[in-house]
């Protein structure tokens, strides 16, 4: 993961956190828990495209490294 993917991942899950702990308090009107939940879903959606992106590098690196072992 790139650092900025990293500290974004971070910041994201952070807020995610934050989000579902509101949530579960129950103390907050429809419209506040529905625009939580609205925003949670975005910062989960970022979340899982930077793990992909994380995981196809992870899968291209080892494609590569395992051909030039082949190559060996």
């Amino acid at each position: 993961m790139e650092n900025n993917n990293a500290a974004d991942f971070e910041k994201y899950a952070a807020r995610l956190e934050e989000i579902a702990a509101f949530l579960e308090k129950g103390n907050l009107s429809l419209s506040e828990a529905v625009e939580l939940y609205t925003e949670g879903r975005g910062l989960s959606a970022r979340c899982s495209e930077i793990l992909e992106k994380a995981r196809l590098a992870v899968t291209y690196n080892d494609e590569d490294v395992k051909e030039d072992e082949n190559n060996d």
